[in-house]
């Protein structure tokens, strides 16, 4: 018995649509170069919002504002990130951050 061509045509648009569904983002991306500008005890919120606009997620660490940045690319078998956290002080200023990427442009930051 024969497979009618239009169910055959309707199985590969949805392996397709499988296969185009496997690749996603999330977050927001970020100017990386902003990271070298950060300075500690000197870098205000108002100028880390300048340099990388407003933050995907806002927190607490430790008694301390936290502002995130990230950005996370999902595909078939590759997954890129980047991530950002800052802290600040009472005063609104940079008392740490961490940044990590597994983009390979983002080595030697």
């Amino acid at each position: 018995m024969k497979t009618p061509v239009p169910s055959i045509r309707f199985l590969l648009l949805g392996c397709l649509a499988l296969l185009l569904a496997g690749c996603a983002s999330a977050g927001k991306d970020f100017d990386v170069l902003g990271v070298r500008q950060i300075q500690l005890h000197q870098t205000t919120r108002s100028q880390v919002e300048a340099l990388f606009g407003p933050p995907w997620r806002t927190g607490i660490e430790d008694g301390k504002q936290t502002w995130s940045y990230g950005y996370y690319k999902y595909g078939l078998g590759d997954t890129l990130s980047r991530d950002l956290t800052i802290r600040f002080d009472a005063t609104g200023t940079v008392t740490s951050y961490t940044f990590t990427s597994s983009y390979p442009e983002d080595k030697g930051l």
